[in-house]
């Protein structure tokens, strides 16, 4: 098996996450553009569900206590900014996510504090654990994200699944 060094892989996994980061932020600024329906909010935490497997090899797994810290702090903290920030609007029967000037600045932001809590974390834990308690707390952030769209896009249309 090939080894890669601890430096390389670092720098390596934090150019893949601001890569990551970088066109989801392109990506979510452009849909604002399309109207929004139930399936549209629901599926990425589902899709981003499956990233759980990764918990299936050893060296990535950590204490149920650092995984819970991580879901949490995902969920009351990453979170909030997000949701204060997505709104929506009723445009001839169709929903749409109302722009905020705000919401580029927060998912920058969001990423440098990501950015600076990896680097400070990966130094008392191995990569793969770090990896893991990163995609646990993001999907802490995007879980509670999607649940309040869901309930506000719900308001719109109460009977629609």
């Amino acid at each position: 098996m090939v080894h890669i060094s601890t430096p390389i892989l670092q720098y390596g996994a934090t150019f893949g996450m601001i890569l990551i980061a970088v066109s989801a932020i392109f990506i979510r600024m452009k849909t604002g553009h399309r109207p929004v329906n139930a399936k549209k909010i629901i599926i990425p935490p589902l899709g981003m569900s499956t990233g759980f497997m990764m918990f299936v090899v050893p060296e990535v797994r950590v204490p149920w206590l650092w995984a819970l810290g991580a879901f949490l702090i995902g969920w009351f903290i990453f979170s909030y900014p997000l949701i204060r920030s997505t709104r929506f609007e009723l445009q001839e029967g169709q929903v749409f996510v109302q722009r905020s000037r705000t919401f580029f600045f927060i998912l920058i932001s969001l990423l440098i504090v990501r950015l600076l809590l990896h680097e400070f974390i990966q130094r008392y834990i191995t990569i793969p654990q770090t990896a893991g308690l990163f995609f646990i707390l993001a999907f802490g952030t995007l879980l509670h994200w999607r649940l309040r769209m869901y309930f506000q896009y719900r308001e719109f249309f109460p009977s629609e699944t």
